[in-house]
């Protein structure tokens, strides 16, 4: 069962349980993922889903920061429950250790000597661990191990 359709029966299933919250966190999800469907003429691929996915996922930490700087806690735990319901539908986080390997053999294959040539192997990181990891915290591994 691809993801998209994983994401559909779950929402049928909230509908069921009438679970509210839940639905309308998946809702939003569906409602996304078509759009992009329909931006791009085309079905997505659990690799395009998961791009999706990670993609509502940063703007629900960045509302939360927002709503927490502004004493919103009630929003904020919305967007704090929204962010966990997203986040079931990510493959499995790679540990640091592993992300370090990654950090190390996509450096040696895009030949890079120095930070200049962070963009090639970002590229090369970019595909291989989407939605594994969090980029932010692979680019500082990679931008560290070029300039040290």
């Amino acid at each position: 069962m691809n993801l998209r359709t994983q994401i559909t029966e779950e929402m049928k299933a909230a509908m069921r349980a009438r679970d509210t919250q839940r639905l309308s966190a998946i809702r939003l999800l569906l409602a996304a993922i078509k759009q992009k469907e329909v931006d791009e003429r085309k079905d997505l691929t659990d690799q395009e889903v998961i791009a999706v996915v990670e993609k509502m996922i940063k703007q629900r930490r960045e509302s939360i920061v927002q709503y927490e700087k502004a004493a919103r806690a009630d929003l904020a735990a919305v967007e704090q429950f929204e962010l966990g319901v997203l986040q079931a539908y990510m493959p499995q986080a790679l540990s640091e250790s592993e992300v370090e390997v990654a950090v190390a053999a996509a450096v040696t294959e895009s030949g890079a000597q120095s930070v200049r040539d962070m963009g090639k192997v970002m590229s090369v990181l970019k595909i291989e661990l989407a939605g594994r990891a969090d980029m932010s915290v692979v680019s500082a591994l990679v931008k560290a191990r070029l300039s040290g």
